[in-house]
């Protein structure tokens, strides 16, 4: 696909929308918080704390913009001091297990949600919506708990229903794609509240997922045509035409990446400029595989964002990898990794990690860390390929065999040079044991011939024709299999004599494969000399052996003992 490279916003100079927080209430920050215009949104709610201090819902919603920002101990101090003010807080008692839920902490989530049930006044729903939403946090969704106690909310309260419940509730059935129930409840949602412009971009974002782009456009447009400054109907609209674009054509998607990256600027200038919505640029270019435009922006972030906003050194260490600027990449991420709380790591973080410390040189200490990837999450399978290529390197040739025969095993990426891979290493470790000069000399282990052979005759059974090169490999490793070319067997003849035919179709002989195709000529010469017993065809192919390499010293040793009378 192509990258979405010409274009990158910065912001450095440019003044932040104004507002006046004095004559704010709750219910206008809570829909600059919906609408994601998160430092309006702060602004207003820090000054309600002030102004409206033993108000404990102010706390709440301030802790849950937090948690929107994935500032888990600003949350922890917003519902704390909402509780301070209002011990039978049921919000807030629901907003402590969401950080709960952040810092995986899932026992103390459960007794601050039992909590919040417990002191919930009978028709109030709103806990239940935030507990439910609390489930669906990263990173360990769960999504039956939400429905379940999303349900119980509804239970709760048969006579004024609570649109936002089943939203909620859509969204807990959309996260684990079971769009049929996802789509009735943002539908109920709609029949309670015709407006609820929240719940008409998630139905668009159900056809988004069924790739309906044209269907996915009519409802972010319906929402914006009730508010024109949703800034996050702009957001879907940029990421389904990004999607859009990668399951186009190569002219149309570039037309389509160009109008995500105009979309994406429209739900900027709606959302403040904030760095907030300038770090869910970045996660959109994450996404979009826009290194170049990614990188640019970070290094715009960092220069005017607060030190303890660590995550944009995340963004930065992945943009750096992917531009090959492994050094500025290695110092981002590490200070990421060194620096952010170890419950806000995840294993794509490490996986970089070990990408950019082998491409530095670090191949040991880039394995640990592609190692740990995969023990956080076993479905990053790529990191087995990479952890085979830097285990090679080492020469540690088994070991790199056995990483990509997983990595085949497993990823829907594997090719067959990775199979051509997985077999030469397997190759080369034989071959390091067979011609060690240790002592004491360790035993070949012939298994790991018949593991190089298993690869390669794979190659040659899926490939749409038989590969001189893998050919040769194969001839190689069954005659490594044979104590002697003077008592062979003869397992490597077959291959050899692939080879050469392999080669000869092409016409003339390429100076670079000559060498090679002596070596064949040498072994069916010794094969018929020692096993045969045909001296016509010994002669015969040492003959060939010398046409091709006059300075091939078997072929020269067998004229010469030839022409004693030997």
């Amino acid at each position: 696909m192509k990258m979405i490279n010409k274009i990158a916003l910065t912001f450095s100079g440019m003044a932040l929308i104004g507002y006046s927080a004095s004559a704010q209430s709750l219910a206008d920050a809570k829909k600059a918080l919906d609408a994601e215009q998160y430092q309006k949104a702060e602004g207003m709610l820090k000054n309600l704390t002030q102004t409206q201090a033993t108000n404990a819902e102010n706390y709440f919603y301030l802790g849950w913009l937090y948690i929107q920002k994935d500032y888990s101990d600003s949350a922890k101090a917003a519902f704390t001091k909402g509780l301070s003010v209002n011990a039978k807080s049921a919000l807030n008692y629901a907003g402590l297990g969401a950080v709960d839920r952040m810092d995986k902490n899932n026992a103390s989530a459960k007794s601050n949600f039992d909590k919040a049930v417990a002191v919930t006044e009978k028709k109030d729903t709103e806990p239940y919506v935030y507990i439910g939403k609390a489930y669906l946090l990263p990173p360990s969704p769960d999504a039956n708990a939400a429905i379940q106690i999303l349900n119980a909310g509804i239970a709760s309260n048969t006579k004024e229903k609570n649109p936002q419940l089943y939203a909620a509730l859509g969204d807990a059935y959309r996260s684990e794609l079971k769009n049929t129930e996802a789509y009735n409840n943002y539908t109920q949602a709609l029949a309670i509240n015709p407006k609820m412009v929240s719940a008409i971009v998630a139905t668009g974002v159900i056809w988004k997922q069924a790739n309906n782009y044209e269907d996915s456009e009519k409802e972010y447009r319906k929402a914006l045509a009730i508010d024109p400054n949703y800034g996050p109907a702009y957001r879907e609209l940029a990421e389904t035409y990004l999607r859009w674009g990668k399951n186009s054509t190569e002219a149309v998607s570039e037309q389509k990446y160009k109008q995500a990256v105009e979309f994406y600027k429209k739900y900027l200038d709606l959302t403040d400029r904030s760095l907030d919505s300038r770090m869910n640029y970045a996660r959109f270019l994450v996404y979009a595989q826009d290194y170049k435009a990614l990188q640019q922006e970070t290094q715009e972030i960092v220069k005017t964002a607060p030190k303890n906003n660590l995550l944009v050194y995340r963004y930065l260490g992945y943009a750096a990898y992917e531009n090959k600027n492994y050094a500025a990449g290695l110092e981002a991420l590490n200070k990421f990794i060194t620096q952010a709380d170890s419950k806000r790591l995840i294993p794509l973080d490490y996986l970089y990690l070990g990408r950019l410390q082998s491409a530095s040189g670090q191949d040991s200490v880039g394995i640990n860390s592609l190692r740990k990837a995969l023990a956080l999450d076993t479905t990053q399978v790529e990191a087995y390929g990479e952890i085979a290529k830097s285990l090679y390197n080492q020469k540690k040739y088994a070991e790199a065999g056995d990483a990509y025969r997983v990595f085949v095993s497993k990823s829907k990426q594997a090719t067959l040079n990775d199979y051509l891979r997985e077999g030469v290493s397997y190759y080369n470790a034989f071959k390091a044991q067979y011609y060690s000069t240790a002592t004491p000399k360790p035993v070949a282990d012939t298994t790991l011939l018949l593991k190089a052979d298993t690869a390669f005759t794979y190659i040659q059974k899926h490939a749409a024709q038989p590969q001189a090169t893998v050919a040769l490999y194969q001839a190689r490793a069954n005659d490594l299999r044979e104590p002697s070319r003077n008592t062979s067997q003869g397992y490597a003849k077959p291959y050899y004599e692939q080879y050469i035919q392999l080669i000869t179709a092409k016409g003339a002989v390429p100076d670079e494969d000559k060498g090679f195709m002596a070596e064949a000529y040498d072994y069916l010469g010794t094969y018929y000399e020692y096993k045969e017993k045909d001296e016509a065809k010994a002669a015969e192919n040492f003959s060939k052996a010398l046409q091709i390499d006059p300075t091939d010293k078997q072929a020269k040793a067998y004229a010469d003992k030839k022409s004693k009378g030997k």
